[in-house]
């Protein structure tokens, strides 16, 4: 058994949570028990990941993607408040690391998904958001094409990407935002990147990517964003001793 604050204490510390401005806050956003024997973790806290995780015995939630967002205060919508009364009702807490977890060079999305292409580290902050490079860059050992580049994304997230075949016919560097990265089109081009690994694509990201000279790849939303959240909660349990699960609810975006 171990304590939830202090779980989230090395969490915050882990992540570097106090560095970064973000679209929601990251850490606990509804507390529960104090005692956690078994933690959950997930993408998206959506009802189906929240359910399974309570269901599962888990007295601690962690995802990607929070409940909360901005900082306005509203009334609470139909699929907000069931979300908080699976919670609620289980006494389980719910924390949620965005931006930090993107961002890790070491547990984060990008950082692991560069890797999981076979790409070595590029030193070069790329992929602003909110002040902070949360994005990599990652270089090839030897020049590969888009098709490989595809088949390895492919791979990497379990489902056939969307290729805007724009760039050169070799590829040597890859900037990688996983999510909803398209913006960083504007960083890649500029800095003579060969192509962008991403989750999603925007609408104008097609005519951005061929202005720019520069593959245009989207392994999907929720298939780029497993691996952070799913590596933190490893960590958690090896560190804390608790039990854990990953609540997978694929998402085709």
């Amino acid at each position: 058994m171990a304590n939830r604050d202090e779980i989230l204490g090395y969490c915050d510390e882990l992540l570097d949570c106090g560095s970064f401005a973000d679209y929601g806050p990251n850490g606990l956003q509804v507390p529960g028990g104090a005692e956690v024997t078994r933690i959950a973790t997930g993408v998206t806290a959506n009802l189906e990941t929240l359910e399974r995780g309570v269901t599962g015995g888990a007295e601690l939630v962690l995802t990607h993607h929070g409940l909360l967002w901005g900082d306005e205060v509203s009334p609470l919508s139909v699929p907000m408040a069931a979300r908080l009364r699976a919670l609620l009702c289980a006494g389980a807490s719910l924390a949620a690391y965005h931006l930090p977890l993107d961002a890790h060079p070491e547990i984060g999305n990008n950082a692991l998904l560069r890797d999981a292409l076979g790409l070595e580290a590029d030193a070069r902050p790329f992929g602003e958001a909110k002040g902070s490079s949360v994005g990599v860059i990652g270089r090839a050992s030897e020049p590969i094409g888009v098709d490989e580049l595809g088949r390895r994304l492919a791979a990497a997230v379990g489902r056939e990407p969307l290729v805007f075949d724009a760039g050169p016919a070799e590829i040597r560097t890859v900037g990688v935002v996983t999510g909803a990265g398209g913006f960083a089109l504007h960083e890649a081009g500029p800095l003579g990147l060969d192509a962008l690994v991403t989750g999603e694509p925007s609408e104008p990201v097609m005519g951005e990517a061929r202005e720019y000279g520069v593959h245009f790849l989207a392994g999907g939303h929720y298939a780029t964003e497993t691996a952070g959240v799913r590596r933190l909660g490893e960590l958690v349990a090896e560190r804390f001793g608790t039990e854990h699960e990953f609540v997978d609810v694929p998402n085709p975006v």
